[in-house]
């Protein structure tokens, strides 16, 4: 396994590029199988979450070139295969290829996806609207699923949960079907809107995207189509918090602001020094940052992949800040490491309360899940002495050259 080692206590000057979305990235890709022909994808994050993808689409006999952080596929001849259990495991964004191949082949046999085990995540609400629309399922097992589907039928979707996942693959599915499509109780996430984008410059007829009603009206045909990755909100909000606690004029660029509202608006209810421009943010480090409350909400409120990185933030603050989570009711695998590097968080699960401010020492931790390795590295930047963190795979699923680009800003942090 791979290690991060840091040694704490540097401030950090210089600029931050932000990457291509994750969230996005994870799902235009498997829509790129709902084309007829071949499809461009700019700004795309190197990071391990989209080479899987990559794998599966080469599995389903699709031409993929990646370079410079642009992909271009071709799916002409792909082929409708069942979808290995040791790739779909690797990530929970494989599930995007129950839509995608739903609508091409009205067919699709895929293991239960992977991920993060940050709590229960299951993935019948996008089952829900599948049958709805007319497909069957059938689970061979545990965790074999075939679906299919003769005709898609286009109908009115209520999400029991405005859920991103489910939003998503029931575009994808519904892009060909027959008639209209409705959801409501749709998610509202930027990333929604850059897949529509995407699908809809292949032919797609896809309004209202980035609100709580989406119409789809199904086509029989998507072609060409390029899309940009919109910028990762969650990796900016990242750097961003870590700016707040050791920037001296650190600059996040290629970042959209209003994207990441809900954390700007919390940080500043901090006291944190924010210059918010067009496309870029500049921050420096606030000595006396004042306890919050924070409640994890679906967008535009704050998000729940920052939960676990502000966290950290939250330990340095002077007197005692609440973290609710209302997503996920497993987000706390940081806190055992966090409090061993000298940090006094109690939880009542799923939620924590923050004791602070304290100050943290380096130690020997293990990232858990994606954000809670995130969390961690940023403990270490703050943390007297070096921190070694382990099973960093997670955190690389999600973050494009993490080391590096901490390095360039003056962290003395390795990937080893």
């Amino acid at each position: 396994m791979q290690k991060i080692v840091i040694e704490g206590n540097h401030d950090l000057s210089g600029e931050i590029k932000i990457s291509g979305a994750k969230n996005s990235a994870v799902a235009l890709i498997p829509a790129a199988i709902l084309s007829d022909s071949d499809v461009t994808i700019f700004n795309v994050p190197k990071i391990s979450d989209t080479q899987t993808l990559i794998e599966i689409l080469e599995e389903l006999n699709c031409r993929c070139q990646f370079k410079d952080n642009v992909i271009k596929i071709d799916s002409s001849a792909a082929k409708n295969v069942v979808i290995k259990e040791n790739l779909s495991a690797k990530l929970r964004a494989s599930y995007y290829f129950m839509g995608a191949l739903l609508g091409r082949f009205k067919k699709v046999e895929m293991y239960f996806p992977g991920g993060c085990k940050i709590g229960s995540r299951p993935i019948d609400i996008h089952l829900k609207g599948l049958i709805k629309m007319g497909a069957t399922v059938k689970i061979e097992g545990t965790d074999k699923y075939i679906i299919e589907a003769p005709k898609l039928k286009g109908c009115k979707i209520y999400l029991d949960f405005a859920s991103v996942g489910a939003t998503i693959n029931l575009m994808l599915a519904a892009v060909k079907a027959e008639g209209i499509t409705c959801i409501s109780n749709a998610a509202k996430e930027p990333e929604i809107v850059n897949v529509a984008t995407f699908l809809n410059n292949m032919g797609a007829k896809i309004f209202g995207a980035g609100t709580s009603e989406i119409k789809i009206i199904g086509v029989s045909h998507l072609g060409k189509g390029v899309i940009d990755v919109i910028p990762d909100r969650i990796e900016a909000g990242t750097y961003i918090i870590i700016g707040a606690l050791l920037g001296k004029n650190l600059k996040i660029t290629d970042v959209i602001p209003t994207h990441i509202e809900s954390l700007n608006s919390k940080l500043r209810e901090m006291g944190v020094d924010l210059q918010i421009k067009e496309n870029e943010i500049i921050i420096n480090k606030c000595e006396n940052l004042k306890p919050i409350n924070i409640k994890s909400l679906t967008y535009p409120g704050f998000p729940t992949d920052l939960g676990q990185p502000i966290t950290t933030l939250l330990t340095q603050c002077n007197g005692t800040s609440f973290f609710e989570e209302t997503i996920y009711e497993n987000r706390i695998g940081h806190i055992e490491y966090l409090n061993k590097m000298g940090a006094n968080i109690k939880t009542i699960k799923p939620n924590a309360i923050v004791y602070g401010p304290t100050k943290l020492k380096g130690a020997e931790v293990l990232a858990t899940d994606l954000r809670a390795g995130a969390a961690l590295i940023i403990a270490g930047l703050i943390a007297e002495g070096t921190t070694v963190i382990d099973n960093v795979e997670h955190v690389l699923r999600g973050y494009e050259n993490i080391a590096e680009k901490l390095q360039k800003v003056g962290a003395k942090i390795d990937l080893k």
